[in-house]
């Protein structure tokens, strides 16, 4: 497809799945990820993945990741419904303030306006098409800045993590990271609400055999931590083909809770929510283009 019809098939699509008058958030999903890969193909991109959240998710990761399937994350993309309209309350919501300091490359958009975020600060605004269009004159709405667009995602797709990581600045890297992973294990820990789930087979364990007093938010705290500690460790031991399914083999092998944890983290992830893989991922990309030995030397 050419680069000028992306957009219009995109309009298209939106037009017919808001016809269905009984459409979720969710709905739209389909249509935005089509055109990404759409807008990838086009820009050379073939390894893009476009992976999304299996469901709604209130206060975990944004709906969207994209990646190449290996250990590189391209960026985060946060989705409203085309009714919302008012990007601006939700941009100042705790829930978008948290993604825009935890995820350094990052869109927010109602499927036709889009706003980027670098480092948490928004750094360009397109109006793809009018939302009264779409929501009011039931049509499929005509696009008005293509060429934005286009240089908005261009700018997005092109994004990647500093390799000149000192010793600060990875670990502010890995702290902001290891905070979203926290406040996600507590959700996820309050979500199974009983002693049969993964995290609360490790909450019981912690307790246990480590800390006999233990609450959940303290237990919240600890994984996350261990989790970034684990990682960390197994970077330090690990060639350049770094990411959270090799990091098994490079956990020293005296330290067996974190080897039974990342067995876990690397090998039965579908036991855990996508949520939280999503967030370890995210911390074994930091490490992936860290020289972490480098930096110890320093």
């Amino acid at each position: 497809m050419g680069k000028a019809s992306i957009f219009k098939s995109y309009l298209k699509n939106l037009h017919r799945q808001n016809e269905q008058g009984d459409s979720r958030e969710e709905s739209f999903y389909p249509a935005l990820r089509n055109m990404l890969e759409e807008k990838a193909d086009g820009s050379g991109l073939d390894n893009l993945h476009v992976t999304t959240l299996p469901s709604a998710t209130e206060g975990g990761n944004p709906d969207f990741r994209l990646w190449d399937g290996n250990q590189h994350i391209i960026g985060y993309i946060e989705a409203k419904k085309p009714t919302e309209e008012n990007l601006d309350k939700i941009e100042q919501s705790e829930q978008l303030q948290r993604y825009r300091e935890t995820f350094p490359n990052l869109i927010l958009t109602n499927f036709l306006e889009f706003r980027l975020y670098r480092d948490g600060e928004r750094v360009e605004t397109v109006m793809l098409a009018r939302p009264v269009a779409l929501n009011v004159l039931k049509t499929a709405p005509p696009e008005e800045n293509p060429e934005n667009l286009h240089q908005l995602l261009d700018q997005f797709l092109s994004f990647s993590l500093p390799r000149g990581y000192d010793a600060e600045s990875l670990a502010v890297e890995l702290a902001k990271r290891t905070r979203f992973l926290r406040d996600i294990t507590f959700r996820e820990l309050k979500r199974e609400n009983d002693d049969s789930g993964i995290l609360s087979g490790f909450f019981e364990a912690f307790k246990t055999f480590l800390i006999g007093t233990l609450e959940p938010d303290q237990f919240a705290d600890l994984f996350a931590q261990t989790i970034t500690y684990g990682l960390f460790a197994a970077r330090m031991r690990a060639d350049d083909d770094f990411n959270r399914r090799t990091a098994y083999g490079n956990i020293p092998h005296t330290i067996g809770v974190l080897r039974d944890l990342f067995r876990l983290v690397s090998f039965e992830d579908e036991k855990l929510s996508q949520d939280l893989i999503w967030c370890v991922d995210d911390i074994a990309n930091v490490l992936a283009v860290a020289d972490a030995p480098g930096i110890m030397d320093r």
